[in-house]
């Protein structure tokens, strides 16, 4: 007689609390980050969400970055003055962290979008609220 078997995860209700608050803002934006032979790489973009401390972005055309790359992300200068962009990101080049990758498309088997993380200092009232959301779970 052959069994499988069949795990079950328990289903959460309570969601996870954001570091920082997300706005739907779309400006066009610019990675760029090199590959693994060394060669220096570009794609244009799109913000979808962004928050003082992480982005979502739209590739305009097809592009692979893996997972953890080390980007270069900066939003196009005549964007810049847009409201809703946290401070990190008006000023230029912010090195950030590929920490998700988006759903693929089926035609060009690459990456709808990427959620990068930008390495930056938080502010510290950013941080406080952090600490507080996680030491209140």
């Amino acid at each position: 007689m052959i069994r499988t078997a069949t795990a079950s995860l328990p289903l959460s209700t309570e969601t996870k609390p954001r570091i920082g608050a997300r706005r739907k803002v779309k400006v066009p934006g610019r990675l760029t980050w090199r590959d693994s032979s060394g060669t220096l790489r570009f794609v244009s973009v799109v913000t979808c969400d962004v928050s003082d401390l992480d982005v979502f972005v739209e590739c305009q055309v097809p592009a692979s970055i893996p997972l953890y790359r080390l980007v270069h992300f900066q939003i196009e200068r005549t964007a810049r003055e847009c409201d809703g962009l946290p401070a990190s990101l008006k000023g230029g080049k912010v090195l950030s962290a590929v920490y998700r990758v988006g759903a693929y498309r089926a035609s060009t088997g690459t990456p709808h979008g990427y959620a990068l993380r930008l390495l930056v200092e938080p502010s510290r009232q950013h941080a406080a609220s952090a600490i507080h959301a996680v030491a209140s779970n």
